[in-house]
């Protein structure tokens, strides 16, 4: 199988991924902390959850890199 060719833009996605994985990093911070109460209801937390790890799993592909993260739920 042949390699994933660099873009140009391999850059930017790797920016927004990092974007992407610092919000994911918040809402995990916020379950452990408890504070997602203030926020959000249970369905709302657990929807912007799966919207984080979409996104992250989305700019991952566009920036070619290999998904290390678990697939077990928070």
């Amino acid at each position: 199988m042949s390699e994933r060719q660099a873009s140009p833009y391999d850059s930017v996605a790797r920016k927004w991924l990092a974007l992407a994985e610092r919000r994911r990093a918040h809402f995990i911070e916020l379950v452990d902390s408890g504070r997602w109460r203030h926020y959000f209801s249970s369905d709302e937390l657990d929807r912007e959850i799966r919207k984080a790890r979409s996104l992250r799993d989305q700019w991952a592909r566009l920036a070619g890199v290999r998904d290390n993260l678990d697939t077990s739920e928070e």
